[in-house]
């Protein structure tokens, strides 16, 4: 495989604050783990805005600040967000948060299992921010494979559950690639696991030569199944395995789900 792997760094995801000591959740601890990621060797950045409690919100207040803290840092970094469903249930609500934002992202990060996916996304198209498609299953492929708006998206996100055996790992995988190669074969894939799966995904990213990404969102575990200490040490393990084009196999345990 030629080039260098991309690698997005996932920072915080739907985790609450509590999940681990070095979750970033306030736009000051957002700003700072971005320079930190960057340094460790990530490409681009993936985040979940947080309300005062901690959780995902999709309000233009919080968005915005979150925004003007990274910019200030780093302001030539791909920054995204998301747009999860599960930060604001109701479809027109969501479409009407996104529609007030004002310090923009690069990229939002659309589920298109998600009910109300297209309005969503055409309102981030509407901003001019890029959409990654989020598909968790080959009926989102199926989904997003009828899509009017399939051609307007900036890359794919093909995102493998947990709780999944390397080589089911390797065959759901290339059963959603070439599911969305057939549909476009040029639009960019970033594949990618969670948990217990997130380093045997990241691996079979690379050595497919797609995209791949990292980060607390993902995974709190080092690839020997040792505890993270942040972020960029997620970041830095995953561009020393990519450039060498080899990952240590195995499943390490993860003892905190997901949210």
């Amino acid at each position: 495989m030629g080039g260098r792997s991309l690698i997005q760094a996932c920072l915080n995801g739907a985790r609450p604050p509590a999940a681990h000591p070095a979750l970033p959740v306030t736009p000051v601890q957002l700003a700072s783990d971005i320079v930190r990621a960057v340094e460790a060797g990530a490409d681009c950045i993936h985040l979940h805005p947080k309300d005062v409690d901690g959780l995902d919100t999709l309000d233009a207040d919080a968005v915005d600040a979150v925004m003007t803290a990274v910019r200030f840092v780093s302001p030539s970094v791909p920054i995204g967000v998301t747009t999860g469903a599960w930060a604001l249930p109701d479809p027109a609500a969501r479409v009407e948060a996104i529609r007030r934002w004002t310090v923009l992202p690069d990229l939002a990060s659309v589920n298109w299992h998600e009910t109300g996916s297209e309005a969503v996304a055409a309102a981030v198209l509407e901003h001019g921010i890029g959409i990654e498609a989020g598909l968790w299953s080959l009926d989102a492929v199926e989904a997003w494979a009828q899509s009017p708006l399939r051609g307007d998206v900036a890359r794919v996100l093909i995102e493998l559950p947990e709780g999944i055996g390397e080589t089911e790992l390797v065959i759901l995988a290339q059963d959603m690639l070439e599911a969305v190669r057939a549909v476009d074969p040029r639009v960019p894939v970033l594949l990618h696991g969670e948990a217990r799966s997130a380093w045997p995904a990241l691996r079979h990213a690379v050595a497919l030569g797609l995209e791949t990404r990292i980060g607390l969102e993902d995974t709190l575990r080092l690839p020997d199944g040792s505890t993270t200490p942040d972020n960029a040490a997620l970041v830095r393990a995953a561009r020393e395995l990519a450039d060498r084009h080899t990952i240590p196999v195995g499943l390490p345990e993860e003892d905190v789900p997901l949210a």
